[in-house]
Order: structure tokens, then sequence, then C-alpha cells
């Protein structure tokens, strides 16, 4: 098998980025990350906003934070959740960016 198929045979690196683009790939995790970049936030928050329940969102979240996406502070009796660092931010703010830029007509 060549690294194109087999991420398991290619770079460990390579093999985790991989991983990353699939946990967001996901519709749901994205929008839960992308609700995690301005300011921290708490399960019953993001489940609001989204409108999804507070049970699918802590799973996700369990996802991302074992991937290093998103990272977790107790205060109190509450955990808030926001981009785990400056690259994950980054990421997303610079590929939201991209998608919002008018084509220039360069596709081939």
């Amino acid at each position: 098998m060549n690294c194109q198929h087999d991420h398991a045979s290619c770079d460990p690196a390579i093999a985790q980025l991989a991983d990353l683009f699939h946990l967001l790939g996901d519709p749901t995790r994205l929008r839960i990350v992308l609700a995690c970049l301005d300011a921290p936030i708490a399960v019953s928050g993001i489940a609001s906003s989204l409108e999804l329940s507070s049970s699918l969102v802590s799973h996700h979240l369990r996802l991302l934070r074992a991937a290093r996406i998103v990272k977790s502070e107790r205060q109190g009796k509450q955990v808030f959740y926001s981009a785990a660092d400056a690259h994950i931010s980054g990421v997303l703010n610079d590929m939201l960016e991209h998608i919002a830029e008018p084509a220039n007509g360069s596709e081939a």
C-alpha cells in the first residue's frame, strides 16, 4: 500500500494531521470548534447556540479534546471550552477568510 491510501504507513506526523482534518471534516464538530473560537464557552452555551443536545456536544468535545483541538477549563461547577491554541484558531480563521474570497476565475 502507498501513503496516499494508508495513513498508518505514512510519516506519523502526516497520519496525525490527516486525523485532525478528519475530525474537523464533520460539520457538527466543526461548528462546535467554531463556537469555541471567540471566547471560552460552556457545553450548555454551545448546545443552545447550535441547537444540539448537551450530550451530543459533550461527546464531540471529548473527541476534540483528545485531539488537542479544544481545551477545557473548569470554573466552579462549569467547564468552559476554547480553541486549544493560536494555531487552531489561526488555521480556521484563515480558511474562513479563504472561502469568503470571491473566485478569481483561475480554476482549471
